[in-house]
């Protein structure tokens, strides 16, 4: 099975073998999956507010970092990108136990370094939380180590 197919088994399900722990804290909801593009679905949990009891920007920053490294994987590309650069811009707040949707895809796609974008919306998608954009280093480090 390859890397995106993988990751598409998961649909409408906890991505709770993903090979990132952070991922597995996270506890995403696989909602689609193509090549070059992810839908995943989290639910805010009281340990990812801030002082003020709204989604902290460091979660955000999480989940927009770690969606887009899955992205890389529905690729099938052999080799283990890692991200050089984030830029994040915060539109909005999400409260406790609100479900928020994260959407990626790539912008462009080079010999060594991927430009990948994510979005991050309220359940509905009517309301923009954060939008970030990444650069990812293509590394020689081989995926199968990590998925097979």
């Amino acid at each position: 099975m390859n890397k995106l197919d993988y990751i598409k088994s998961f649909k409408g399900k906890s991505f709770d073998r993903s090979p990132s722990p952070l991922m597995r804290w996270l506890n995403p909801t696989v909602l689609k999956a193509n090549t070059g593009s992810l839908e995943f679905q989290y639910q805010i949990r009281p340990e990812w507010l801030n002082p003020v009891g709204n989604l902290h920007g460091g979660i955000t920053s999480a989940i927009i970092d770690d969606v887009l490294g899955a992205t890389m994987f529905t690729l099938d590309d052999p080799f283990f990108f890692t991200t050089i650069n984030n830029v994040i811009d915060y539109f909005s707040i999400a409260k406790p136990n609100e479900v928020i949707i994260a959407e990626t895809s790539i912008i462009k796609y080079g010999k060594k370094f991927i430009n990948a974008q994510c979005s991050i919306w309220n359940k509905d998608k009517s309301r923009l939380i954060a939008k970030g954009y990444s650069n990812l280093y293509k590394t020689d480090f081989k995926t199968e180590t990590i998925i097979p």
